[in-house]
């Protein structure tokens, strides 16, 4: 596969946004790891990472893939785009309270722990892979936040709209190619990550809930 930019200008990229914007992106890091451990916890409200969620795909679209990416990538706004509309789908299944998050013991949690966790050493990974700082991808980037996003939307108690899982899905095959034509290994990680939300999309989720250790704040929708 031909890209439209080199290896060097996609670093570049990179470390034009990491200077620029790095305190945001520690924020954004901080607010991640917070909203986890809540709802690892039982202590999160499905409003509140739903609202997470969407402002992390907003910002991906808009700062990253818009006012950045689009420097050497004609497809960009595309991707933009993408993120945008994956963004307003998230705020739906908030506002509506169309999902309702919750932590357990079966296999999907554990391998929405595993994603999560992944999602959030992103940047430690990245480094440890022989990138340096600023050029490489670190946090608040499309790539970790799909790996979050798949994460939490394995914690759901009942399966989530399609319609949620399939950009996600999109972009992990797209991104995950990054693994091999420019050289970032952890993003290996998205091709796990858009099998395991294929899945869990198309899977048949039972009527009640799993056995759980402790439930979101929220009522439930009836």
């Amino acid at each position: 596969m031909r890209l439209p930019f080199s290896q060097q200008q996609f670093f570049d990229v990179f470390g034009r946004y990491n200077t620029r914007l790095w305190p945001i992106v520690v924020l954004l890091w901080i607010a991640t790891f917070w909203f986890a451990m809540q709802l690892v916890r039982g202590r999160s409200t499905s409003n509140g990472l739903t609202a997470l969620l969407t402002f992390h795909w907003a910002w991906s679209g808009l700062v990253y893939h818009a006012s950045f990416f689009s420097a050497i990538n004609p497809a960009a706004s595309l991707f933009a785009a993408l993120f945008v509309v994956e963004s307003a789908i998230l705020l739906w299944l908030g506002v509506s309270r169309r999902v309702d998050f919750v932590w357990g013991h079966t296999r999907r949690h554990k391998i929405a722990a595993v994603l999560i966790a992944y999602s959030l050493a992103y940047p430690v990974l990245v480094l440890a892979s022989g990138h340096e700082y600023p050029r490489a991808p670190l946090f608040a980037v499309p790539c970790p936040t799909t790996l979050f996003t798949c994460g939490v939307l394995l914690a759901a108690v009942h399966r989530v709209p399609i319609v949620a899982s399939v950009i996600p899905v999109i972009w992990s095959l797209i991104a995950g190619s990054a693994a091999i034509l420019l050289e970032v290994a952890p993003d290996a990680m998205l091709l796990i990550a858009a099998a395991a939300i294929a899945i869990a999309a198309m899977a048949p989720r039972p009527s009640a809930s799993p056995p759980l250790l402790v439930t979101s704040s929220e009522p439930r929708r009836p």
